[in-house]
């Protein structure tokens, strides 16, 4: 079987994407994003995104992990997939002006040229909208998503804390103790704040914490140092992944647990290892609102087993 595919990334968190409106293809997509992943004997790449009709709208996105598992969500994915449906068409019947939350957020980000135009993205984690940046040549250079409201219960993040809210638990490591914070935006994040950053051995503590069984799902792993109220560098440990560039879920929670904890305003500035996004948690509508880049790397033709 040959499957066409586009490669893009937001800040180096990147997917291989199968449109299914051009291809009317069935495959074992779990084993797919396994065999594609890989960097030396694959495409290369953190997982795979299907970019397919929607059941509740017109342009539905699925995302396999590195490791075949389904997510329900990703923010990086999201505005890559976004950018790909409008310069094909696939949103052009769904396409309108911004909603309120996304238009006030759009003001503060304030974009030089260009238009705004907005459309619902069907996911796992539910219908989102995302906030189109289109210049020159009908081109998307920035998208902005409505990740909606976070989800800060412990028990439907999903973790097994019996706190109401985990916020700077304590919570033990093999060498030591750290204070988490866990947020779900759609999918699952515990997020550790720490003024040693540098220090983080990622590659061993990850995946401590992404497979205890605090968290019945897994979850995604975020370290972050506070640079300033409105700036936050983070490193991330992706549940299915692994170390990523960028995670733009993730980041959000980021966002959310520095203001939990009184480190972070409502909007911030997010470094990560491959740039930056620009966050808002708009405490009116409690919505956060994500912007960053989504870009095409290329495209090819998959020509190995499935």
């Amino acid at each position: 079987m040959t499957i066409d595919f586009y490669k893009m990334h937001g800040l180096g968190n990147d997917y291989v994407y199968v449109d299914l409106f051009a291809q009317k293809i069935e495959a074992d997509w779990p084993e797919l994003a396994r065999q594609v992943s890989p960097r030396q004997f694959g495409v290369g790449s953190d997982g795979l995104i299907l970019i397919c009709p929607g059941q509740r709208s017109a342009v539905r996105m699925r995302i396999f992990n590195a490791d075949g598992s389904e997510a329900q969500m990703c923010g990086n994915g999201l505005r890559c997939a976004a950018r790909y449906a409008y310069e094909h068409g696939l949103l052009d019947r769904v396409l309108g002006e911004l909603p309120e939350g996304l238009a006030a957020a759009a003001a503060g980000w304030a974009l030089a040229g260009g238009q705004w135009r907005s459309a619902p993205i069907e996911t796992r984690a539910g219908i989102l909208t995302v906030a189109l940046h289109v210049v020159e040549g009908n081109r998307v250079d920035q998208v902005g998503v409505d990740m909606g409201r976070p989800i800060l219960e412990a028990a439907r993040i999903p973790t097994t804390f019996s706190a109401e809210m985990v916020v700077a638990h304590p919570f033990d490591l093999p060498d030591g103790q750290v204070r988490m914070t866990c947020v779900s935006m759609g999918n699952p994040h515990a997020v550790i704040f720490t003024d040693r950053l540098d220090d983080v051995d990622l590659e061993r503590i990850g995946p401590y914490i992404e497979n205890h069984e605090r968290f019945p799902e897994r979850i995604n792993v975020h370290f972050a140092k506070a640079l300033g109220r409105d700036r936050v560098k983070v490193l991330t440990w992706e549940r299915g992944s692994g170390r990523t560039m960028a995670c733009g879920t993730g980041a959000c929670a980021v966002a959310v647990a520095g203001g939990l904890e009184g480190r972070l305003d409502g909007a911030v500035v997010a470094e990560l290892p491959g740039g930056e996004l620009r966050l808002l948690w708009n405490r009116r509508d409690d919505h956060v609102y994500m912007l960053g880049p989504a870009t095409i790397v290329f495209e090819g033709t998959w020509l190995g087993p499935v």
